[in-house]
């Protein structure tokens, strides 16, 4: 299973439950980029979230990454 895969299928469905919702960026040698949307965007201990989606692709896919978040708002909320 790849990364991509794996945010898609595994973490995202996880988060949905919460009302977050998080998007597969890139992956550049270590550095995954995903996009945290929903309640995700506005979540005051994200670093947490982050640190346990590092654990469990260091676990689960054997492979180290270091997540690059980035908080997308509704487009409502940019104005």
């Amino acid at each position: 299973m790849t990364v991509k895969d794996y945010i898609e299928q595994v973490i995202a469905p996880k988060l949905q439950g919460d009302g977050g919702w998080i998007e597969f960026r890139s992956l550049q040698g270590d550095e995954l980029t995903v996009v945290f949307r929903g309640e995700c965007a506005k979540c005051l201990i994200l670093h947490r979230c982050v640190a346990w989606i590092e654990e469990q692709i260091q676990q689960d896919l054997r492979q180290t990454v270091k997540i690059n978040a980035v908080r997308k708002r509704p487009y409502f909320q940019e104005v």
